[in-house]
């Protein structure tokens, strides 16, 4: 277990340092913005009052809009999910499928979080506050950790004869 700390805390430090430098930064402003194109395409289902420009979504009807900046996209929860599922005992087949899976539910998470804080926000500011600087916050850390204990679990079992051998 204290392996398995030292290594998480290393790749967690290493993935948060690597995320804050200009090549880590030219990967992360582009996805901002792509989040909020697909997002923005989604909300247009239902309002087609709304227009995207860069990592802004904004509603033509009210003028409110939602800007999504670090910490809104998710990057970080999957940080942290990488850093869980690099640091812990597993065949590499199975950690890359945690980490293309994982991070698929983690964003799934997230575009749910930004549509919800669009409208939520058109409602009631106060509510928009609360959900997204506490209840999302944590919603998405704890999908973080739902994912990872489900990878976990879904673990390969290894062959305990073919050890013996």
């Amino acid at each position: 277990m204290l392996r398995f700390l030292l290594i998480f805390l290393l790749i967690l430090g290493s993935l948060f340092a690597l995320e804050l430098t200009p090549p880590g930064q030219v990967l992360v402003h582009p996805w901002a913005a792509s989040l909020a194109g697909f997002s923005a395409s989604l909300i247009t289902l239902f309002d087609p009052k709304v227009i995207t420009y860069g990592n802004v979504i904004q509603s033509q009807s009210n003028g409110f809009g939602v800007a999504i900046e670090a910490g809104c996209n998710a990057v970080e929860a999957c940080i942290v999910l990488a850093a869980a599922i690099l640091a812990f005992p597993a065949p590499w087949r199975h950690k890359l499928l945690g980490l293309v899976m994982g991070m698929v539910a983690v964003q799934v998470a997230n575009v749910l979080r930004i549509i919800s804080l669009f409208y939520l926000g058109q409602w009631r500011m106060d509510a928009f506050e609360f959900a997204h600087l506490y209840l999302w916050q944590g919603l998405i850390m704890l999908d973080v950790l739902v994912v990872w204990l489900i990878w976990i679990r879904a673990m390969p079992v290894q062959n305990s004869a073919r050890h013996d051998a």
